[in-house]
């Protein structure tokens, strides 16, 4: 079933309804919620990043199961934390800090793996690619920068390179508000908007900017099409735009190049976008506390969810693998254990910093293998635990891994010389025979 939550930056918990229906579900109580700080880890619990005094010098991160309404696991991490997201399979959950910091925890021990300075103000939205392999953040200082987890995770390229991003993208002049990325892994595109009133298309593969779109007011949430046609933009005038990505636009009249057309049923800001593939659906949050939600084909909106509190700031649709309330049925005692078993919290301080390198193992990779800055998540996830391993066995074993591959390949050497050997024999053999039958040709 596909559900919608939502959380507000007051303190009016975390709403539930089953997109289909329009039934709501549980209510989680005690959130209030910074935006992009709500997330869901792995379709198994939902996690946010709890702020409520902006100026404040700490926060803390809050667990709650599906079946139940009160948070259930506590985190305090070093800082506070705004933007919260989990890879596709909930094994990692990223934070953004107040300081520009990025912050990556391992979800089933708790343990903070890595900590890097991002960026030169408060992060302010992350999103990870298609296949888990990138991550992508936003930050106050108008940047937009690109990271590859290979990188990140791999201390000996980090001493080698100047800087730790594959791309910066600085054309922003004011705050990023949201961003989000297409299909293609490595070749998806990003959209990224600001409090400049544009939003900016930029090609991942290339690493340039692909298209500008400026807005008559200042855009806080973005949603792309499946199809990648259109993006939809929610703006502080409560209109969400419609801009053309791939294709051919002229100047509007109403709006201006690349825009083609609004939806609009209120005047509040628009807070929040998250689109649904299934059914085609656009859903929209807002400062009047209600989620709308369109059918982009008719334009029409076909439901409205009433959040307790407002203003919405937070939308995510999940896809559970089985209906609410099912955990707590007799005749489902797996997933009633899987439901309830929650995750340690989370480390405030990792047990020894990044700049600490004495008691780390550094793993060596073979020289002669070229790897590509874009990997596949299951490969990064097989590096980054072979570089969390401690102590003089883990090298022991990527030693013998390596000696086993050199050996492999001086074996597919040894193979090819000898076939090499064995043609230039032949050759040698046929061009003796071609000779001494000419030479006998000659003689008679």
């Amino acid at each position: 079933m596909n559900v919608v939550i939502a959380s507000s930056s007051i303190d009016g918990g975390i709403g539930c309804w089953d997109l289909k229906t329009g039934a709501e579900q549980l209510r989680y109580k005690t959130c209030a919620s910074p935006p992009h700080g709500l997330t869901s880890v792995g379709c198994r619990f939902l996690a946010c990043s709890q702020l409520r005094d902006p100026s404040a010098a700490s926060g803390h991160l809050l667990y709650w199961s599906w079946s139940k309404p009160q948070a259930q696991v506590k985190s305090f991490p070093a800082e506070p934390i705004k933007p919260l997201i989990a890879n596709s399979d909930g094994t990692y959950i990223v934070g953004g800090g107040s300081s520009g910091d990025i912050y990556i925890w391992e979800v089933a021990t708790g343990r903070l793996l890595k900590k890097w300075h991002a960026h030169y103000r408060a992060i302010t939205c992350l999103v990870f690619s298609e296949d888990d392999s990138l991550l992508i953040s936003g930050s106050e200082d108008g940047c937009v920068r690109v990271w590859s987890l290979f990188m990140i995770f791999d201390d000996v390229r980090r001493q080698q390179v100047s800087h730790l991003y594959e791309y910066s993208f600085t054309e922003h002049t004011l705050r990023v508000t949201d961003i989000v990325i297409g299909y293609g892994g490595g070749n998806a595109i990003i959209v990224s908007a600001s409090e400049d009133r544009t939003c900016k298309v930029w090609s991942l593969s290339k690493g340039r900017l692909l298209r500008n779109v400026v807005f008559p007011s200042i855009i806080d949430a973005i949603a792309i099409d499946p199809g990648e046609h259109v993006f939809y933009a929610g703006s502080r005038d409560g209109k969400i735009y419609i801009a053309a990505l791939n294709a051919e636009s002229s100047p509007s009249d109403n709006y201006g190049l690349h825009i083609i057309g609004s939806l609009t049923d209120q005047s509040k800001p628009v807070t929040c976008l998250a689109y649904s593939a299934e059914g085609n659906l656009l859903l929209s949050g807002s400062e009047d506390g209600m989620i709308r939600v369109w059918d982009v084909k008719t334009q029409n909106i076909t439901r409205m969810f009433r959040h307790s509190k407002g203003p919405v700031n937070n939308i995510v649709i999940v896809r559970l693998p089985y209906p609410l309330g099912r955990a707590e049925s007799k005749s489902q005692p797996s997933s009633r254990k899987h439901e309830l078993s929650l995750p340690p919290p989370l480390e405030k301080y990792a047990n020894s910093t990044d700049e600490d390198m004495d008691n780390k193992a550094i793993v060596m990779l073979p020289d002669t293998i070229d790897l590509p800055s874009y990997l596949s998540s299951q490969l990064i996830n097989d590096h980054i635990k072979q570089l969390q391993q401690q102590g003089s066995s883990a090298v022991a074993e990527m030693e013998a891994k390596r000696l086993k591959a050199d050996c492999q390949r001086s074996m597919e050497m040894f193979q090819q010389l000898r076939k090499v050997y064995d043609n230039l024999q032949e050759f040698c053999v046929n061009e003796l025979l071609d000779e001494q039958t000419m030479e006998g040709s000659k003689g008679n």
